[in-house]
């Protein structure tokens, strides 16, 4: 029987096979390249124009422009605050074959200090080095001059044009307008940065940092094309692609116009020049701040054009502390410039009235006490009544009447003035002051024995002295106060903001506050008086300061300890040192009549309100009255 032998190939099958394989492979591939095609149509023809601004936003780069930054005027439209044109020298990073060789050589030229040279180092290594960092913020004709010569050895560095601010009366009113600086991470925390994206610097105090938001206008825009690395090219006309919109420039900043005059705020600083201290002087019809000056002052040219480390240490470690704003921060004890105050307060709770005479044999002393409250004149003044009692400024009457008043009630009244409080000016960094009373001191320390109020205290406090603070601008308002007898305005240094584009002005209105409630107008009338015979009565402690003035005018003294004299001491200016000596102070207003300014002045270390503080009130009131002035001679 024969065995069948299978086949070793089969043909047939191995065809079905092949050909089975081919059509699978040729339908997948079909339908492979069908969603191929279908997704070029989309890129191409569906989604083209979606890609083609992707792909044109990849080359071309959308930068801001930066506004100009609005100006700053005074009340008559004087410039205070401008933008100039400058050149500043310029580094870029890639094209510095040699970098600390470089800024060796810079700073051999003085065209940098060679302590910035480890931070210009550090700033150019932390960003794109294509981008160009800053060495100097404003050359000097000489300095261009000098470089222009010097260009060939430095390659990467050049000076480009700039707007740089710039402050034409230097320390005048420089904390009153403030000053410009570089922005830091800091700013751009509170700063819009989108806005800020071309922007080198802000406001950072006085009217430029409150006003920011208006002096910095808003950004524009312009594009350039970059490769692929984000460096900015020169755009190729004939490429149709690289057609860029029009640059859309910044709308600049509005105008500020400030209540300041200039010309007082000169004379002020100019009779400060020398002294620590300031000047305020304010219009008691409406609040406007007509001059604000602390002494010593700094020039804010500085900070606009940047400032060395070592210069700015100079600055922040001055003994004198120039970038401290005493109009608005320093806190002194008012000293005897509260009695016309009090007195109000005195006559309307009964603690006195026009006719009681006080016995003043030069001290006090609380009943069953030996303690002695010495009266600035040690013979004392004799038998005075209340109008004697502000002209000569007596002390002794007002401690004797301070214990009926109460504390409470001082705090009641005084208050009503605006002391201890704040005014509410439009600039920032305003202190509040102190004002005592038995409520506060039990809230101000933790021991029982401590929060106790004692009768002494309120003896003291009746003279401006203990715990009780305040700041120029607060003496300025409530003796603004004092003038209007009882109307107060909120003070406010901005008059009017003007649109830099169309010129529309829009002007702030006074803000109204609460009036003084004194119910006896003729109370007003009486202290006044008393205020005007301080300076042009026979008696009036600054009689030598008013004396020939052809206006009339009120005024009070003030004197505030720096440290306390033991009950055996005699207390000698002359003998102190110079910065323990007595604080000086004055507020002042005129005309009597219809007052249009008033003014407080303090000076540190001063010794005497009379003498050294009264003449600068004096003549900042005849500059503003269109006197001549003989008060500083």
């Amino acid at each position: 029987m024969m065995r069948l032998i299978a086949p070793i190939k089969d043909h047939h099958s191995e065809k079905r096979m092949f050909f089975g394989r081919v059509i699978f492979s040729a339908v997948a591939g079909t339908l492979l390249l069908g969603v191929v095609i279908a997704r070029l149509v989309q890129l191409q023809v569906i989604e083209h124009e979606e890609f083609a601004e992707k792909s044109q936003g990849n080359r071309i780069r959308i930068e801001a422009v930066p506004p100009i930054r609005g100006l700053i005027f005074d009340r008559k439209g004087r410039v205070l605050a401008e933008n100039l044109p400058a050149y500043q020298l310029e580094l870029i990073p890639e094209q510095v074959p040699d970098l600390d060789d470089t800024l060796t050589r810079l700073a051999r030229l003085g065209l940098i200090e060679e302590s910035d040279i480890g931070r210009i180092r550090d700033l150019s290594r932390s960003g794109p080095r294509f981008k160009p960092v800053t060495l100097r913020f404003r050359l000097t004709d000489d300095e261009i001059a000098e470089f222009a010569l010097q260009r060939p050895r430095f390659q990467g560095v050049d000076f480009q044009p700039r707007l740089i601010r710039h402050y034409p009366h230097g320390e005048i009113a420089a904390h009153a307008i403030g000053y410009v600086g570089a922005i830091t991470t800091d700013d751009l925390a509170r700063l819009p940065v989108a806005e800020y994206a071309g922007t080198a610097h802000t406001g950072k105090s006085g009217v430029e940092f409150r006003n920011e938001t208006l002096l910095h206008g808003n950004a524009g825009h312009q594009q350039v094309v970059t490769n692929a690395r984000g460096r900015q090219v020169p755009a190729d006309p004939r490429d149709l692609t690289q057609t860029l919109a029009p640059r859309v420039p910044g709308e600049p900043g509005d105008n500020i116009y400030l209540t300041l005059d200039l010309d007082l705020q000169m004379v002020a600083a100019r009779a400060m020049a020398g002294m620590r201290g300031s000047v305020v002087a304010i219009d008691p019809q409406n609040g406007e701040v007509l001059a604000l000056v602390s002494t010593p002052a700094f020039d804010p040219n500085l900070f606009a054009i940047g400032m060395s480390a070592a210069e700015f240490n100079a600055l922040q470690y001055d003994l004198d502390r120039p970038l401290f704003n005493r109009a608005l921060r320093g806190s002194y004890p008012p000293g005897s410039t509260i009695k016309p105050m009090l007195s109000l307060a005195a006559l309307e709770t009964g603690a006195t009235n026009l006719t009681r005479r006080n016995f003043c044999p030069g001290y006090y002393s609380l009943p069953g006490s030996s303690h002695r409250y010495r009266d600035w004149k040690p013979e004392g003044h004799g038998s005075v009544d209340l109008h004697d009692a502000i002209e000569q400024s007596c002390d002794v009457y007002f401690y004797s009447i301070s214990r009926d008043i109460g504390i409470d009630r001082m705090h009641f009244y005084l208050d009503q003035f605006g002391l201890g409080r704040l005014t509410g000016i439009d600039l920032a960094g305003e202190k509040e002051g102190l004002l005592p009373s038995t409520e506060w001191k039990r809230g101000a320390f933790q021991a029982r024995a401590d929060q106790v109020w004692f009768p002494g205290e309120t003896v003291i406090a009746s003279i401006g002295q203990g715990y009780m603070l305040a700041t120029p601008l607060q003496l300025a308002n409530a003796v603004a106060a004092m003038a209007t007898r009882g109307r107060r305005f909120e003070p406010h240094i901005v008059s009017a903001v003007e649109n830099a584009m169309t010129g529309e002005r829009t002007s702030i209105e006074p803000t109204p506050l609460e009036p003084v409630k004194i119910d006896n107008e003729f109370y007003w009338e009486s202290v006044v008086e008393g205020m005007h015979d301080v300076m042009q009565g026979d008696a009036g402690t600054a009689r030598a300061v008013g004396r020939g003035a052809p206006y009339s005018m009120a005024g009070k003294s003030g004197t505030a300890q720096v440290f306390s004299v033991a009950q055996d001491e005699e207390y000698d200016a002359e003998t102190v040192e110079e910065r323990l000596r007595d604080h000086a102070l004055f507020i002042a207003f005129a005309p009597l009549e219809e007052p249009k300014i008033a003014v407080a002045v303090v000076i540190e270390n001063g010794a005497s309100g009379s003498r050294i503080a009264a003449p600068i009130a004096r003549a900042v009131m005849d500059q503003h009255l269109g006197y001549g002035s003989n008060a500083l001679q």
